[in-house]
């Protein structure tokens, strides 16, 4: 496991010599893994894109065990309070939910059906369908997802793209996003604001609301790959804005450690990159599984809207 400096450093170096490399950096830029494509171990697995999943033909047990709403108040209340003293404008509240499945983790990994997947050794695994950043012939773009409800409710697309709350958390992040590229390339724009993505899970369907922003990026921005990552991180869409206060806020009303949750995983193929928020997370401690999740509190949140979504996004893409 690599350090902060280390993380970068190696980046900049393999991508200065186009050797193509897989990625993968922890929520608060602390620790990672660099490691050359050929010498990937076989207990790190990844999918970037995955062709559809294979279906999976048993029942299976997927079980949860939420913290109480009394438990989550406080926690909620903190947040609530330092965006009404104007502290933050957006903060990402997470938790992590006990669960019980006798789904193995290899077979979470093979059967999920997810735009990114990550398995890491026996510790975690991952099915995200969120993108961080794709680099490609000289551009760079990201697609920050914020917003979600159960696709059963009647109307729900538009419910949830009229909804005052959910328009306001995703135009905050949408801008901060925009910024954040206007610090590592030039000609930032909005290429395509507040589409719907569907996301099948054990449960339901979930919809989704993203956005897509595109910038420039000089003819050398491979020596580079390590700087940009680290101007770029913690990921807006996970922690807030601004970026700084938000994740002190975080820090103090989480009170767990988010490791590799909410950090970011990728891969460089000698010429073009692409990389996932890690989200959709369940993390093995000691033989017991935890399912982190959480959803962006703004001023107009309600806490047990929130305490609901955090919940509603405890599940496994395999149906």
């Amino acid at each position: 496991m690599l350090a902060k400096h280390s993380i970068f450093t190696k980046m900049n170096e393999l991508g200065a010599a186009k050797v193509p490399f897989f990625f993968m950096i922890d929520f608060l830029k602390e620790n990672g893994e660099v490691i050359p494509l050929n010498e990937l171990p076989d207990e790190i697995k990844f999918e970037i894109d995955s062709p559809k999943k294979e279906s999976f033909q048993k029942d299976f047990k997927f079980n949860k065990f939420p913290i109480s709403f009394d438990e989550y108040l406080p926690k909620f209340n903190y947040v609530h309070d330092n965006l009404l003293f104007g502290n933050s404008y957006l903060t990402n509240l997470t938790l992590p939910t006990k669960i019980e499945t006798d789904l193995t983790l290899d077979e979470v990994y093979r059967f999920s059906e997810a735009k990114y997947k990550l398995k890491y050794k026996d510790e975690f695994v991952c099915f995200s369908p969120e993108r961080f950043v794709k680099i490609e012939h000289q551009k760079i773009f990201s697609n920050p997802m914020k917003g979600t409800i159960d696709a059963s409710i009647p109307n729900a697309k538009q419910l949830i793209l009229d909804d005052e709350k959910e328009a306001a958390e995703h135009a905050t992040i949408v801008d901060l996003i925009r910024n954040d590229l206007s610090l590592v390339s030039e000609n930032v724009e909005v290429t395509n604001y507040r589409y719907i993505d569907e996301v099948k899970t054990n449960d339901n369907t979930l919809l989704q609301v993203s956005s897509e922003i595109k910038g420039e990026l000089n003819d050398e921005y491979y020596k580079n790959l390590g700087t940009i990552f680290d101007q770029l991180l913690p990921a807006g869409s996970i922690c807030g804005a601004p970026k700084k206060k938000t994740v002190e806020i975080i820090l103090e009303a989480e009170k767990y450690n988010r490791n590799f949750y909410t950090g970011v995983f990728g891969v460089f193929d000698g010429e073009n990159l692409d990389s996932a928020v890690m989200i959709r997370f369940i993390e093995n401690k000691q033989g017991e599984l935890f399912f982190k999740s959480g959803g962006g509190i703004t001023a107009k949140s309600k806490a047990k809207a929130e305490y609901e979504e955090l919940i509603q996004k405890v599940y496994v893409p395999i149906y």
